[in-house]
């Protein structure tokens, strides 16, 4: 009798934790607390006319690094990384209180061409 109990038990467990995982989000994780890449109005530089830039997050990864590919490297590194940035795809010049910025009218994620440290 004592198995059949902590057999029930088990089984009432388990269908607990898959009901749980089941209905947790199917969405990526890694973005939590980053919108998606898209254009967003830059507060400080709109002043007389709205100025949109493009913000947010786009894919990046990270895996070990092959040793074929480390045997080649002038610095090997054992993790290599992969990343694309949000950028404009088409901007215009404007200038607000005589600085020069770009206004950007829309975004995808691309080749990171500057970091921010």
């Amino acid at each position: 009798m004592g198995s059949v109990k902590s057999t029930g038990l088990s089984l009432l467990m388990l269908s607990f934790l898959i009901y749980i995982a089941d209905s947790y989000p199917n969405h990526a994780l890694t973005n939590v607390g980053c919108k998606e890449c898209a254009l967003q109005r830059n507060i400080p530089f709109s002043g007389v006319q709205p100025i949109y830039q493009c913000m947010g997050c786009c894919f990046s990864r990270a895996y070990p690094t092959s040793l074929k590919t480390m045997k080649t490297m002038t610095i090997p590194k054992n993790i290599t990384s992969e990343a694309t940035c949000c950028v404009a795809k088409h901007s215009y010049g404007t200038t607000v209180n005589n600085i020069d910025v770009r206004n950007h009218t829309e975004c995808h994620c691309s080749t990171c061409y500057f970091h921010k440290i």
